[in-house]
């Protein structure tokens, strides 16, 4: 029962981050291994967990989808689809041992993203139209990261788009979330054909990342978002060096 508490408020957390600034798989992620699952099964269970906060939150910006041309959010969720399956199958055929030789670094490396996401968000507008608007040859890559390691998914999705000349935020974040669903229906197929998902905790988790979805805004009006993003940056570091210290001890 004090696991599953646990579980719950990890997932409650990880829903108000994720709803006001993202950064929540610093908390559900390692609350998973803390209470015993392993590395490869805790991924897949907080990517699943997930799930229902981004149809909530894609299910908010619906009007700003709706804007979007039909054909291009098929092309797009199809070859979001399609990299979040190859990035599922390679955390699949992942040992625990090898992927957690890879957390910390994962880890470091979405912290740094959070922390510095409007400076690579900047940085990819300034150089709209230096790629192929909207291709597969950027969708897919991201989309096979988000698949095997689902932390700052959202941060580099924005930076993406920018990098596409996309300028409405609220159409950036409509598709963020939207293509952030698609990819967690396809890895929660894959995860759970290949028995990687701990059903009960998973489902704990879910719950609490809907609760935190829905109290998320209210909480960010009274918490300066400055302050709350060096908050999201301590966890972000500091479950970095505890998986650093787990893979050296």
């Amino acid at each position: 029962m004090a696991e599953m508490i646990l579980v719950f408020v990890a997932g409650l957390l990880g829903g108000i981050l994720n709803a006001v600034a993202g950064g929540g798989t610093f908390i559900t992620f390692p609350a998973l291994v803390f209470i015993g699952v392993p590395e490869v099964a805790a991924n897949a269970s907080a990517t699943v967990a997930a799930m229902p906060g981004y149809l909530s939150s894609a299910i908010g910006f619906r009007h700003e989808i709706a804007e979007i041309d039909r054909r291009l959010m098929l092309r797009l969720t199809g070859w979001t689809m399609l990299g979040g399956a190859i990035g599922s199958g390679l955390l699949l055929i992942s040992s625990n041992e090898a992927f957690a030789a890879l957390v910390p670094f994962l880890l470091l490396g979405a912290t740094l993203v959070f922390l510095r996401g409007a400076q690579v968000r900047a940085w990819a507008a300034r150089r709209r139209g230096a790629v192929t608007a909207f291709g597969a040859g950027t969708m897919v890559p991201v989309a096979i990261y988000g698949g095997f390691f689902n932390g700052g998914l959202g941060i580099v999705l924005l930076a993406l788009f920018a990098l596409w000349g996309m300028t409405n935020l609220h159409a950036m974040n409509g598709l963020k979330c939207w293509l952030s669903f698609a990819l967690s229906v396809i890895s929660l197929l894959i995860f759970a054909a290949g028995g990687k998902i701990v059903w009960i905790p998973t489902l704990v988790m879910s719950a609490g990342t809907i609760a935190g979805g829905l109290i998320g805004p209210p909480i960010a009006r009274l918490i300066p978002m400055p302050q709350l993003r060096i908050l999201i940056a301590v966890i972000g570091f500091g479950t970095t060096a505890i998986f650093f210290w787990r893979l050296v001890a």
